[in-house]
């Protein structure tokens, strides 16, 4: 007798349970190969984008967990099993862990920002958040920069997605912005042709846009000139740095003087 109450129990729970059992595997078997599928897709996708590989599995990791805990519950709640406040319990720790790791994840978003967007790339030189440098590695949470004097500059993605970036290398040359002054006795004539020689003869000075040279303002003690040469953004310095030297030279064998403070002596007889 009492095997029969066995036999009709373990009957009736397979009646109750079974199709549930079934439809439960059933949406696991299907939810991963939907998975599976939108994985693969998304992947294409950013791989067509040239999204860093990087971001790329980061993404990939991420929404393939999401999408599992959301199959898991579906396949629980589809046997049977209480899943609100299961739900619930998972939104309250998804909830401390954001809070937690609020500054990582702003770093984070900036960093998918910069990578979709693409402000720059490794090699360019960039001006942000007060430094200076060549990009070296961009990361999910930091950008690396060599900084001029080939210092490391690690910058938060935060901060700089969310602020203004100058990006010397995009246009592939740069204009050199330099200002000499000379005495109020010179010829302003033959001053700017002296200045624009300079720029003329060196070799990595560009004819085109053609280099400038104007008179910038009328200063205390002199005449101020604004010359401005163009040169691809890889010869900034050289140009800078050789211009000034030379600009140097050419006024003094020109004979034009560069004004400069003097200083009067006074001796005191005892």
């Amino acid at each position: 007798m009492d095997l029969e109450k066995w036999i009709e129990k373990g009957y009736a729970l397979i009646m109750d349970f079974g199709p549930k059992v079934i439809a439960a595997i059933a949406i696991w078997i299907i939810g991963s190969w939907i998975i599976k599928k939108l994985l693969k897709g998304i992947k294409k996708v950013m791989t067509k984008g040239n999204y860093d590989e990087s971001l790329q599995k980061f993404l990939l990791n991420l929404i393939k967990w999401v999408l599992k805990i959301i199959l898991i519950i579906v396949v629980l709640g589809t046997v049977g099993v209480e899943t609100t406040s299961f739900a619930a319990i998972i939104a309250a720790a998804g909830l401390a862990i954001g809070l937690a790791l609020q500054g990582s994840l702003g770093n984070f978003a900036g960093g998918v920002l910069i990578m979709i967007f693409k402000p720059f790339k490794i090699g360019d030189l960039i001006e942000a958040q007060g430094e200076m440098g060549t990009v070296k590695q961009i990361e999910i949470f930091t950008t690396k920069l060599t900084g001029l004097s080939n210092k490391e500059i690690i910058i938060p993605n935060g901060s700089l997605s969310n602020g203004n970036i100058v990006n010397y290398t995009t246009e592939g040359t740069r204009r050199v912005d330099l200002v000499f002054g000379v005495g109020y006795d010179s010829d302003i004539k033959k001053t700017k042709e002296v200045l624009l020689s300079v720029l003329t003869s060196h070799p990595k000075v560009l004819k085109d846009p053609a280099p400038a040279v104007t008179v910038l303002e009328l200063a205390d003690s002199s005449i101020n000139f604004a010359v401005r040469p163009w040169c691809d953004t890889a010869d900034y310095w050289t140009v800078y740095f050789d211009v000034t030297e030379q600009t140097k030279e050419a006024l003094d064998e020109a004979g034009i003087e560069i004004p400069y403070p003097h200083q009067v002596h006074i001796r005191k007889n005892d």
